[in-house]
């Protein structure tokens, strides 16, 4: 008799609290406590919800979440630091995972605690656990759906190629997308498709 898989939890998998989405929601832009809750949901009906508050006064700034895991309650205090921002506008804010003490700007529900992926042994991302043609075909894919808007960008007016003399992000990442998309030879996702069947 076959076994069933054993699939890994992947990073996708887990629910996340954000710190974009607080600042989207206000949470972080006063001073005091705000109380709310996030809630998830799939195909319209909601799966999943925390009670979260986040206090911000002169002495510090920490989101209380608030929730049950497999029946048991559990609140914990989450730090949240703001630091200048590299680019000189304004100031960026990042959770202090009460674990590993690293900043992140997403908690991750693993094991029954929203920590910072790198607290949760074995935890992946799905690409990791992808078979090498999967992985393969994905990245052709990818690359032969690039549009010209994405050739272009490099051009734009405000589109920054440097900071301090160094190649930002934005364009590290827009040019590796089109050398993999210039690197394979015509033809190559057709004869990649006829191969999966």
């Amino acid at each position: 008799m076959g076994r069933y898989a054993n699939y890994p939890t992947t990073v996708e998998d887990c629910l996340t609290v954000s710190i974009t989405k607080l600042k989207e929601w206000n949470y972080l832009n006063f001073l005091g406590t705000k109380s709310g809750a996030i809630t998830w949901s799939r195909n319209g009906e909601k799966h999943s919800s925390i009670s979260i508050s986040v206090t911000n006064n002169s002495l510090e700034m920490y989101a209380t979440l608030d929730y049950k895991c497999n029946g048991e309650p559990t609140t914990y205090k989450v730090e949240i630091i703001s630091k200048p921002s590299n680019l000189g506008k304004g100031e960026v804010f990042y959770f202090v995972c009460p674990l590993t003490k690293k900043y992140c700007r997403k908690l991750y529900l693993h094991s029954g605690y929203f920590y910072h992926r790198e607290a949760f042994n074995g935890l992946m991302y799905s690409k990791q656990i992808e078979s090498k043609k999967n992985r393969d075909l994905f990245k052709i894919l990818e690359a032969s759906q690039l549009s010209d808007e994405v050739y272009e960008e490099r051009y734009k007016k405000y589109f920054k190629t440097h900071y301090k003399a160094k190649e930002t992000k934005r364009f590290k990442r827009l040019n590796t997308k089109i050398q993999i998309a210039d690197s394979f030879p015509l033809g190559t996702l057709e004869s990649l498709l006829m191969s999966t069947y």
